[in-house]
């Protein structure tokens, strides 16, 4: 029982050294916060800050429906240090911008630890009958975050459901296809369910992960899984 007490008390010390020389964390000048979680994505028995910030970067020059600028978006993990908040990992690569989309001020973005991981859900429409939704899970692992679940849900509010999901620690695959209709005398495509499994050599890291730059071939069909 000594032996891991004193290998608890070199994991919390590691820890405490480790966050001591990263750099100090401070608001840049002209971001604007829109979210924030807390929880403990090491397993050191301390929690970590998660911030979300919309920058005074433009993503792009033009204007959205909505007359609003279209700004980067970019999120810090943050270490509580001696003197105040450290960081240990920024990342903008994920996050859509504000002005992304066809009806930005409908977007959603939410942040939250479960189980120790780091989960970023973002929802947007693609036009005024599409939704887009994306679920990415990352955990700490061998040193750094990496990508171990993947969920996209992509709706129009009459003809379709479409929904892919990937396990990376299992390996397990989900394409699932659901077909309607508004009116009553189209003919409505089957609905399709496949699960399969695919041996990913390595996992992605977080800040090597480009949302739709990836793609399973899709047993069977002649279909891409993107995510």
């Amino acid at each position: 029982m000594m032996k891991h007490f004193f290998s608890f008390l070199l994991v919390l010390s590691v820890s405490g050294i480790s966050a001591q020389n990263l750099k100090d964390f401070s608001v840049p000048k002209g971001y604007t916060q829109i979210a924030e979680t807390k929880g403990d994505l090491d397993k050191d028995g301390k929690d970590e800050t998660i911030l979300i910030f919309n920058t005074n970067i433009k993503a792009s020059d033009h204007q959205n429906l909505e007359g609003t600028s279209d700004y980067t978006r970019v999120f810090y993990i943050l270490k509580k240090g001696n003197n105040g908040l450290k960081v240990w990992k920024e990342n903008s690569a994920i996050l859509f911008s504000s002005g992304f989309g066809f009806y930005p001020s409908d977007n959603t973005l939410t942040i939250n630890i479960k189980n120790n991981c780091l989960i970023i859900e973002q929802q947007f429409f693609t036009n005024s009958r599409h939704t887009q939704q994306y679920k990415h899970t990352f955990r700490f692992q061998n040193g750094d975050f990496y990508l171990i679940g993947s969920h996209d849900h992509f709706e129009d509010t009459c003809d379709f459901s479409f929904t892919n999901e990937i396990n990376f620690s299992t390996g397990q695959v989900i394409v699932d296809r659901e077909y309607s209709s508004c009116d009553d005398d189209t003919k409505v495509p089957e609905s399709s369910h496949k699960e399969f499994s695919h041996k990913f050599p390595t996992l992605i890291k977080m800040n090597d992960f480009f949302i739709g730059d990836h793609k399973v071939k899709i047993p069977g069909s002649k279909e891409d899984f993107v995510f």
